[in-house]
């Protein structure tokens, strides 16, 4: 339960947030570590808040990154071998969560959720997992991300509100609207990525489905 000091603290953060328009708090989760370090340092620098799980976490930490981890964020611990990290409220209400919609709004200050207005993931490499000789199905399908798709599609569901981004090769032009806008992302930008991501997912189930297609038990 919120107290009431608490809730309107907080539903007065998110229409502050709403209207600015910035990036204050962003999920970085990569096997693709290109260009991470330096683009997290430079999110930091705008002061956002970075919160991250496992080797990326550890990666940005020996960056020089302050770093927040998801277990901390959301106060449950990363369980089941990794298989459950993000898939938590405060993460997919944070994504989601429309922030000019007061309802959505009111709900969030209630449930202690914060919106988080930036996602960059890149996803298990799993392609590259089953093209090596002699690999099980039990371990494709440890390969198989469920948390990674999740929070790109629910950002980009949420491109309104949310900057998302799968690919390093973006890192340069958020950071280069950002610093125009003081810490903003262009609506332009924010679907573009957002097409990215569902190109992305749509290609990556494909692949699983192929995959399995050709495998009996």
């Amino acid at each position: 339960m919120v107290c009431l000091t608490s809730y309107e603290t907080l539903s007065e953060t998110l229409y502050e947030e709403t209207a600015m328009g910035k990036i204050k708090r962003a999920i970085i989760s990569v096997t693709d570590k290109t260009g991470i370090v330096d683009f997290a340092k430079s999110l930091a620098g705008f002061q956002v808040e970075i919160l991250s799980t496992g080797g990326t976490a550890k990666a940005l930490r020996e960056g020089g990154v302050l770093v927040t981890d998801i277990s901390a964020y959301t106060g449950f611990p990363e369980m089941m071998d990794g298989r459950v990290k993000t898939l938590h409220p405060k993460v997919h209400g944070g994504l989601l969560g429309l922030r000019d919609n007061p309802e959505h709004v009111k709900v969030m200050a209630e449930h202690g959720i914060e919106g988080i207005d930036l996602v960059v993931v890149n996803l298990y490499q799993f392609e590259k997992t089953v093209s090596k000789e002699g690999v099980t199905l039990a371990e494709a399908i440890e390969n198989i991300d469920i948390g990674g798709p999740s929070m790109l599609r629910s950002a980009a569901k949420n491109f309104k509100d949310v900057t998302v981004i799968v690919d390093p090769d973006d890192y340069g032009e958020v950071l280069k609207e950002m610093d125009a806008s003081a810490g903003e992302t262009l609506p332009t930008t924010r679907f573009r990525l957002a097409r990215k991501v569902f190109r992305l997912t749509h290609e990556y189930d494909g692949a699983i489905s192929q995959y399995l297609a050709g495998m009996e038990l």
